[in-house]
């Protein structure tokens, strides 16, 4: 099974003002993400992370291993690599582009306005932007796009957004449960 998710920003105790969390603390949300994380991703699952995984390195070498699945980082603008946590994912990208039960899905931390084969049935997902300010305008631009007949199906799959719950998720259940 195939799982994707973004900006857990682990470690960081601002994130959860910043975006509304329901935690007390960073310690509690680690735990939580961790939770439902194992509770749906099993050892021969492959989760996209698509940024923002840790605030630190630190925070990234005692909960990798915790984690299920194989995890493919998408690297965001918080994701600092050093040796010792370059091994612990299954490889580590800027951009890439995969195949999820025969459907082209174009992953980038950041969300792209005009993407690869979009004309062709390309899905796009995306983290970055979170649920705040910057979301909007860019919703706005799918939704022109949309009514001008532009292929534009993209979704923002930030942990923060009540289809995510922190909880990496499948692109049937995304397609499925999340506006666009």
């Amino acid at each position: 099974m195939i799982y994707y998710i973004s900006d857990l920003h682990l470690g960081h105790e601002k994130v959860i003002h910043m975006d509304n969390r329901p935690f007390d603390n960073a310690f509690e949300m680690q735990e939580k993400i961790i939770r439902n994380w194992n509770s749906v991703v099993t050892g021969k699952d492959t989760v996209y992370s698509l940024g923002d995984m840790f605030w630190k390195p630190s925070i990234a070498e005692q909960i990798l291993p915790r984690l299920n699945g194989s995890i493919v980082l998408i690297r965001g603008n918080h994701d600092r690599i050093n040796d010792n946590i370059k091994n612990l994912y299954s490889d580590i990208y800027h951009y890439l582009e995969v195949n999820d039960d025969s459907r082209r899905v174009i992953l980038c931390h950041y969300p792209i306005a005009h993407w690869n084969a979009q004309h062709r049935g390309a899905i796009h997902l995306y983290g970055h932007i979170h649920n705040n300010r910057e979301n909007r305008p860019f919703q706005l631009y799918a939704k022109m796009c949309r009514e001008e007949g532009i292929p534009f199906e993209c979704y923002n799959v930030g942990c923060m957004l009540s289809y995510m719950d922190y909880t990496p998720r499948t692109l049937d259940y995304i397609r499925k449960v999340a506006k666009y």
